[in-house]
């Protein structure tokens, strides 16, 4: 079975329920605290009473600075909402570890957007070190990922389409919240990953739901053709992609075929003509919930709750 870790200010936890084991653990880093699961390993299995997890105030439990690297279009069904035909070619792109936030803190939209977008992603975090070259066999995965978090990679869809910029479109501060838990995978649990249903919601409205059997390049395979170019070490965290249900939706084929005659500019000023009466962009107040378990509860990455405000 999993092992669920939260990590406050104070330092880590092993998570039992509804309680929490302080580890005793020097680790500061996450992955300090990979190299030392002997030491969660005890504390999960400690008789000891702990306190209450709703009394912690939970930090991401990826520590920064690390690489942040996510995939691009990895799901059946938010190809579709995306516009895609045919075969999608797999796709990274990186974010900045600055962005990574807290599962409970808010997500702050920056005054200049007005298209503030959510996709859940499952995240990966490396328990070893990947070189270049790497081929990664599904029997392989516990040798390279240690375990597995909530992440949320918020999107300005204004400064992603107008730039074509992913960079800076999904690397502002609060735009990668992760957690509550770090989820540690035994061996054994890697045969579930495709049980995992990812599930988000919009001040209760349910969003996107979907399992990890609609993704398109599964983890393996994601390492090794991420290994062709990109070392990860310890701790860095690949976002392996959204479900279908975000705001950004393509627009009919008839539209898109009128706008791809018109000026740049003039296409974009159009766009975003029509997306200002999309009601499923993210505005102050908003609260925006995800979760990613197994039905079964084996992996069960906890709840992550988190406003959204505006910069001021």
């Amino acid at each position: 079975m999993s092992t669920n870790v939260l990590r406050t200010a104070d330092g880590w936890w092993a998570v039992r329920d509804d309680r929490a084991v302080p580890v005793g653990t020097k680790a500061h880093t996450t992955a300090e605290l990979l190299a030392d699961r002997a030491a969660v390993r005890e504390a999960a299995l400690s008789g000891e009473a702990g306190a209450p997890v709703a009394d912690l105030v939970a930090l991401s439990p990826v520590t920064t600075p690390c690489r942040v690297v996510a995939q691009m279009v990895n799901y059946r069904s938010h190809a579709r909402d995306s516009g895609f035909t045919g075969d999608i070619p797999p796709t990274f792109f990186r974010k900045a570890s600055g962005s990574v936030s807290g599962p409970h803190e808010s997500i702050v939209r920056p005054a200049h957007v007005k298209f503030l977008d959510y996709e859940i992603e499952l995240g990966l975090v490396m328990g070893a070190p990947l070189p270049i070259g790497t081929v990664v066999e599904e029997r392989d995965l516990p040798s390279y990922v240690a375990g597995l978090v909530i992440t949320n990679d918020v999107s300005a869809r204004d400064v992603q389409l107008t730039k074509t910029q992913f960079y800076e479109s999904k690397s502002y501060p609060t735009f990668t919240p992760a957690g509550p838990y770090l989820s540690l995978l035994e061996p054994q649990d890697f045969a579930h990953l495709l049980d995992l249903r990812l599930k988000l919601s919009v001040n209760g409205e349910l969003r996107q739901d979907r399992t990890l059997a609609d993704m398109i390049v599964r983890p393996a395979q994601a390492l090794t053709l991420l290994a062709r170019f990109q070392t990860l070490d310890p701790g860095d965290l690949l976002l392996t992609g959204t479900p279908g249900g975000t705001a950004l939706k393509a627009p009919p084929r008839a539209v898109e075929k009128i706008g791809a005659l018109l000026p740049p500019a003039v296409k974009w000023k159009a766009f975003f003509k029509s997306q200002a009466n999309n009601p499923r962009y993210l505005h102050e107040g908003d609260v925006v919930t995800a979760t990613i378990a197994t039905p079964d509860g084996r992996i069960d990455l906890g709840e992550q709750r988190t406003p959204v405000a505006d910069a001021h």
